[in-house]
C-alpha cells in the first residue's frame, strides 16, 4: 500500500452560498479499506459521489480529485464514463433504485459489461452467472432470469456488488451498503467486500454511519463533521484512543454489550447551517470540552500521532505538552 489510487485534496462542494462540504483531503492507498464516518449531513456521500462526478450539476465543485494520476474533475463526459465501472465502480445504498425493474438482473450486469468491451453473448452469459455465483447466489443461471422485485433485498443488495465487480474496477466506492439488512446479510457483503479486497487488491471506500461496520472491516478511518475531516488515522487507535471529541461522542452513543442496560448518550445540539458557517471550530457549540479559543479560530488538521491526525485544539495541546518517547 505504497501508493495511492485516489487523491483528494482540497474538495468543496457548494450549492448556491452554502458550502456542505469544505476543504475536505484524503488518500486511499492501493489495496487499502478505508471508512468515512460522519451524521447525515455531514458531506461524507457527496465526497464519494464527487469522485465519479455523480454530484447534482448545480453543484459547483472545486479541489483536485485524482485517480491513479488521471485528473478527474477535468474529465469530459466521455472520459468519465469509460473510467465509471473499470477503473472506478460504486455500489449505491438503495440497491432497488439502482435496477431497472422491468429489465432482468443478468441483462443489467451484461449491459455494465458490454458497455465498456463488445463480448460474445455466450461469453457474456458465463460470466453474468459467474459473478452472481461469486456474490453468493444460488442458481444463478436462475437467478439471472429473475427481475429484481424477485430478488430479497440482500440478494439484490449483492446482485449490485456483482454489477459493480463487473469489469474488475481498481477502487470500489460502498455507498452505505449495509443500510436496512438484517445483521446476518450485513455479514455476508462485509465478508464478500473483505475477500474481494483479499482476493484481487481492489481498494474500498466505505461510506457509512456505523462504527461496528468500521470496526469489522476497514483499516483506515476518516470522521467528518459538517463538510470538513475532523480526524483520520488507523482504525484501531481512531476507535480506542479518538482525539477529537466529535468522535468521543459518537463512539460513546454506541450501545455496548457489557452495558446493555446502560443510557445511550446523545450529542447535544445540532451541526451548524452550511449557508451560515460558524467562526472557529464546528463543533464548538456542541463540545463539552470547548476552550476559549475554539469559538474564535479553527483549528488545522493536524498529525498529533503516527498516521493519526485530529482538528481540535484541545488534542493539539495536549499532544504538544505530552513527553517525548
Amino acid at each position: 500500500m505504497s501508493d495511492p489510487v485516489l487523491t483528494v485534496r482540497d474538495l468543496r462542494i457548494v450549492f448556491g452560498n452554502a458550502a456542505v462540504v469544505d476543504g475536505v483531503s484524503f488518500d486511499v492507498m492501493a489495496g487499502e479499506i478505508v471508512g468515512i464516518v460522519g451524521e447525515s449531513g455531514s458531506g461524507k456521500s457527496l465526497t464519494a459521489r464527487a469522485v465519479l462526478q455523480l454530484v447534482p450539476p448545480r453543484a459547483k465543485v472545486t479541489g483536485a480529485i485524482t485517480f491513479e494520476g488521471q485528473d478527474i474533475l477535468s474529465m469530459n463526459a466521455q472520459a468519465i464514463r469509460a473510467l465509471r465501472g473499470t477503473g472506478i465502480a460504486m455500489v449505491f445504498q438503495d440497491p432497488m433504485t439502482s435496477f431497472n425493474p422491468v429489465l432482468r438482473v443478468g441483462d443489467q450486469i451484461g449491459e455494465a459489461i458490454t458497455v465498456h468491451a463488445k463480448t460474445p453473448r455466450r461469453t457474456l452469459l458465463q460470466r453474468v452467472r459467474q459473478l452472481l455465483a461469486g456474490v453468493g447466489i444460488p442458481n444463478p443461471a436462475e437467478r439471472a432470469e429473475a427481475y429484481p422485485h424477485e430478488y430479497s433485498g440482500g440478494m439484490r443488495q449483492r446482485a449490485l456488488t456483482a454489477m459493480a465487480l463487473a469489469n474488475d474496477p481498481r477502487l470500489l466506492i460502498a455507498d452505505e451498503p449495509t443500510t436496512a439488512l438484517d445483521v446476518t446479510v450485513q455479514d455476508q457483503i462485509l465478508r464478500l467486500m473483505r475477500d474481494l479486497n483479499a482476493r484481487s487488491g481492489t481498494a474500498i471506500l466505505l461510506i457509512t454511519h456505523n462504527i461496528a461496520v468500521v470496526a469489522s472491516l476497514c483499516q483506515r478511518v476518516i470522521v467528518m463533521y459538517a463538510g470538513r475531516v475532523v480526524e483520520d488515522g488507523p482504525v484501531a487507535e481512531v476507535l480506542t484512543a479518538p482525539l477529537h471529541p466529535y468522535t468521543r461522542a459518537l463512539l460513546q452513543s454506541v450501545p455496548r454489550l457489557d452495558n446493555p442496560a446502560g443510557r445511550l448518550a446523545a450529542i447535544a445540539g445540532q451541526p451548524p447551517d452550511p449557508a451560515d458557517p460558524l467562526a472557529g471550530c464546528r463543533f464548538q457549540p456542541r463540545c463539552a470540552s470547548a476552550i476559549g479559543r475554539c469559538a474564535i479560530e479553527e483549528p488545522a488538521l493536524d498529525r498529533l500521532a503516527p498516521g493519526h491526525r485530529a482538528r481540535c485544539w484541545v488534542a493539539q495541546d495536549q499532544a504538544a505538552l505530552a513527553p517525548v518517547a
